[in-house]
């Protein structure tokens, strides 16, 4: 068995718990697994990727409705939303899995590995959901950050340097705001849900070093300054501006420099 194959057939699933399933057991059964890292793949399926359900509706993101923790339905609707980034975040790392050749092995066993971690996020996030009455899908969605998945599709490194290190990372900034929020509501449901995100916040540090690690490996192999290059990505690929606060501390436990920091804060 080949890892890369087997993570294009766990990207094409549409049901969120057979998607899950499939990377929890590929990630258990993964020293049976051979890491091919020249093989060439096409998907060669019908499936337009990723696999996902009919529901949730996707709409542009300025549409998607303010959610606050504050309301029982607005609860389940910030659960919801928290859902469909870790469901999305599950199809990015089989994406990063898959797509790319060439790569140093543990490339792609860190990429499974952060697929993993994302898959046991949706479970706690959906149990939880579940437990407000709802389902992933019951609400609206948009769909940004797949947008840029596919904007990367062609190059690994600024895949690497727009999605773990951009967008994902902009999770360890917004997650603390949430969770100030959900502990001032204050009922059980909504510091359970702090909780949670707290696990979440936890091994989100780690995906956006993995991140880190190999955006700045590629620019070392291709003879380029982290930080400048970057700036020229963001441009060249409309990444979305940045915006304060941001969570130092998590973002220097993630790896980001202290110049990385400072271009961030207009140093």
């Amino acid at each position: 068995m080949s890892l890369r194959p087997l993570a294009l057939t766990a990207l094409c699933i549409c049901d969120p718990a057979a998607k899950v399933q499939a990377v929890q057991s590929l990630w258990a059964k993964q020293k049976d697994v051979v890491v091919l890292t020249n093989e060439v793949i096409v998907n060669d399926s019908a499936q337009t990727l990723p696999g996902r359900p009919e529901l949730p509706h996707l709409i542009p993101a300025q549409q998607v409705p303010t959610r606050t923790p504050f309301t029982p339905e607005g609860l389940a609707a910030l659960m919801h939303a928290v859902c469909h980034i870790e469901f999305n975040a599950i199809n990015l790392a089989l994406d990063a899995v898959w797509r790319f050749s060439n790569m140093p092995a543990p490339y792609y066993t860190d990429w499974l590995r952060v697929a993993y971690e994302e898959s046991q996020h949706f479970e706690m996030l959906h149990t939880h959901l579940q437990s407000l009455g709802h389902r992933y899908g019951d609400f609206d969605a948009h769909d940004g950050m797949w947008h840029m998945c596919q904007k990367t599709a062609n190059d690994v490194l600024a895949r690497m340097a727009l999605v773990p290190r951009t967008l994902e990372a902009r999770g360890l900034d917004a997650t603390p705001l949430i969770q100030t929020k959900l502990r001032k509501a204050a009922t059980p449901a909504a510091l359970q849900a702090a909780d949670l995100l707290d696990i979440i916040l936890r091994e989100e540090v780690g995906h956006v070093a993995i991140g880190n690690h190999w955006y700045r490996w590629l620019c070392e192999q291709r003879g380029l300054d982290p930080v400048a290059f970057y700036s020229e990505l963001a441009k060249r690929y409309e990444a979305p501006k940045l915006r304060p606060p941001f969570n130092k501390e998590a973002r220097k436990r993630a790896g980001f420099t202290e110049a990385e920091l400072d271009y961030l804060l207009g140093g």
